[in-house]
């Protein structure tokens, strides 16, 4: 590995996920004429509770690949089981703040067998992310923006800007909050952009702004299109990034997250975007193998092999 990179601070979530598996169909208890007086209840005999929230799925991802990154943000007074688990992984909390008049951000996830989902998102302390400053952290050589409180999002990339710290912006699905003048706003400070497909095309539609237009005001656009790969998109040309393919697809929540701390390690490692690119995609490709959002592992050595059976290329990592 190599050793000596400065850390990455990873401002976002927090948060529990409780995921249900309803044994039938929704379609067969709600009924359409009724919808306007709904009172439904729906037996769940599966249940488990996981671990999630972008900063600590990134930093989870990060730390597999063998480097340091800090989560910075706010949890609730029921954040214990959560930072045993940091601490059992080895992922720093140094810029967790710990907010006793609120609960941990959570999603309550019922799927039924058609794999329809229905989700009650309580954002908690997560709406208080905006009480952690950039520059309490040090050691930073690079950060990302990612999902988290609205106000949050919005300083920490101007802090980063200010700051001259190098960042990701990674709006997912935080990216409604925003009107087009604050997007753009958002670009402008950023180093790097990455988004998936689908909103790339609301970023697009919002901001009035071509791949190109973004490109010029970054380093790089990420356009993430799962199974068909991704699009690197720089002023010297696009990059095509060709999926890596998983041995079985049982997973798809948090595979984002995991390519985005693909992304990271390039940039710290200084790496080319062709092996950049394809390491985040095998990482993406590994977590959709699992359940959950930070339930997978390997070896550095188990991930070289992967890569080189998925790209033809060894990886000298």
């Amino acid at each position: 590995m190599n050793s000596g990179s400065k850390n990455a601070l990873i401002c976002g979530s927090i948060a529990f996920d409780t995921i249900m598996v309803f044994q039938d169909r929704f379609k067969a208890h709600i009924l359409p004429d009724k919808i306007h007086m709904l009172n439904v209840s729906f037996l769940v005999p599966q249940l488990r509770r996981e671990f999630g929230g972008c900063a600590g799925n990134i930093a989870f991802n990060l730390k597999l690949l063998g480097d340091r990154g800090y989560p910075m943000a706010t949890a609730g007074r029921d954040f214990g089981p959560y930072a045993d688990w940091m601490a059992h992984i080895g992922v720093p909390m140094d810029y967790i703040k710990v907010l006793d008049s609120e609960h941990t951000a959570q999603a309550f996830i019922t799927t039924d067998l058609d794999d329809n989902q229905i989700t009650a998102f309580h954002p908690g302390a997560m709406q208080h992310s905006h009480l952690n400053s950039v520059a309490q952290a040090r050691d930073i050589g690079i950060g990302i923006v990612a999902p988290d409180g609205r106000d949050g999002m919005l300083q920490h990339a101007s802090e980063f800007a200010a700051a001259q710290i190098p960042f990701i912006f990674d709006p997912g699905q935080g990216l409604p909050m925003f009107g087009g003048e604050e997007l753009r706003a958002f670009i402008s400070q950023a180093s790097w952009v990455a988004v998936n497909e689908y909103e790339w095309q609301l970023l697009q539609d919002r901001t009035k702004l071509s791949a190109r237009d973004v490109a010029a005001q970054v380093n790089a656009l990420i356009v993430t299109r799962g199974a068909e790969g991704s699009t690197i998109h720089t002023l010297d040309g696009d990059i095509p990034i060709p999926a890596a393919k998983p041995s079985a697809i049982v997973d798809p929540t948090g595979c984002g997250d995991a390519y985005r701390a693909g992304l990271l390690y390039g940039l710290l490692h200084g790496l080319d975007w062709e092996t950049t690119g394809r390491i985040a995609s095998l990482m993406g490709a590994i977590k959709i193998e699992s359940r959950g959002t930070q339930n997978h592992n390997f070896s550095i050595a188990q991930f070289q092999s992967r890569y080189r059976e998925s790209f033809g290329r060894t990886l000298d990592i």
